[in-house]
């Protein structure tokens, strides 16, 4: 049987390693000393209707939490980053930061992770996708559910209208493109229309949305030979080129057209806090991660968690022994059946 594939140049896991990974840390690390300053501290973007998580989602794992001692001893600050498009969460990602080794552990979490709720029946509403329904906390909350009850402390909203500014408030982003991009989608929600000639250039917010999405070209048209490796090779340089690109061109302004385009719960004060910690970090100190889960490759395409290999990721992360897995004999029921 033919693996299944995306049918579309997909909104998730397109942008989200590029901008919310590049642009959190500009949030993180440079605005406070720019823009971000010159306002109260208390106040953080999005304005004062702005749901805290801290506030509204418990945190706390259960004492006989086999990560108990380690979520409460740990000095990490997490970070929920999700990339929004249509309402739904097209991108999921938890960034663990460690603040004492000053390294990020970036889990990405795929939109079509199976996520029962009781009283959401169709099959779109069992998707991790569509938990959000306009609030972060909904999907704060699943996120925790599904990493084995990792805490979450904040969260960082962007759509593809804030990269668009975000790319342009810095000049655009150099790229040496290396074949003519052409893919078209108008049945896409807006319509899709990718067209970037071959060549050296720069990309302004536009052009460089259409370029993080991108993966397969028309007929007649080459996509990436390596596919999604070639995909993800390619957005690598462009966050490089923006990280360059950003720090070297207006700053200040950068700073304030990324505050005025995100959605977070982060404040000035905690933000100031952070960027002490996040000074120095760069590329080599993050390390990322896939959710271990078993995809389902006819409709409706679900990607089924796989506790105990996550549970081994989680443990990784926080430097301890995972759990002992369940003795063998016992069963579980598949999820949904």
């Amino acid at each position: 049987m033919k693996k299944a594939t995306a049918k579309k140049n997909s909104p998730g896991l397109t942008f989200i390693k590029v901008f919310l990974i590049a642009f959190a840390l500009i949030l993180i690390v440079a605005t406070p000393v720019t823009y971000l300053a010159q306002r109260a501290l208390e106040t953080h973007p999005g304005g004062a209707d702005t749901p805290i998580l801290q506030d509204e989602l418990d945190s706390q794992v259960p004492e006989s939490h086999p990560f108990y001692d380690a979520f409460n001893s740990a000095e990490k600050v997490n970070i929920l980053l999700l990339g929004v498009n249509q309402g739904l969460t097209d991108t999921i990602m938890l960034v663990l930061f460690d603040t004492k080794a000053k390294h990020l552990d970036v889990i990405s979490v795929p939109r079509d992770t199976y996520y029962y709720r009781v009283g959401f029946e169709s099959e779109a509403q069992r998707k991790l996708n569509a938990a959000y329904r306009g609030n972060p906390v909904n999907t704060a909350k699943a996120v925790s559910e599904i990493l084995a009850g990792a805490p979450i402390n904040y969260y960082v909203v962007i759509d593809y209208k804030g990269v668009e500014k975000i790319v342009d408030s810095m000049g655009g982003v150099p790229m040496d493109i290396p074949f003519n991009m052409v893919y078209n989608d108008p049945y896409d929600k807006p319509p899709l229309s990718i067209n970037i000639p071959k060549g050296n250039q720069v990309l302004n917010g536009k052009k460089a949305v259409q370029f993080l999405r991108f993966r397969k070209g028309d007929d007649g048209y080459p996509g990436y030979p390596e596919g999604d490796i070639g995909r993800i090779k390619a957005q690598q340089q462009f966050m490089k080129n923006a990280f360059k690109q950003a720090l070297g061109f207006e700053l200040p302004k950068v700073a304030r057209t990324v505050y005025d385009n995100l959605t977070s719960d982060i404040d000035l004060k905690t933000a100031l806090w952070l960027a002490t910690k996040a000074a120095g970090i760069t590329a080599d100190d993050i390390t990322t991660y896939m959710m271990p889960g078993t995809p389902l490759l006819k409709s409706p395409y679900y990607v089924y968690p796989n506790d105990d290999e996550i549970s081994a990721m989680i443990a990784q992360i926080y430097g301890i022994e995972p759990p002992a897995p369940p003795e063998q004999g016992t069963s579980e029921e598949t999820p949904g059946n």
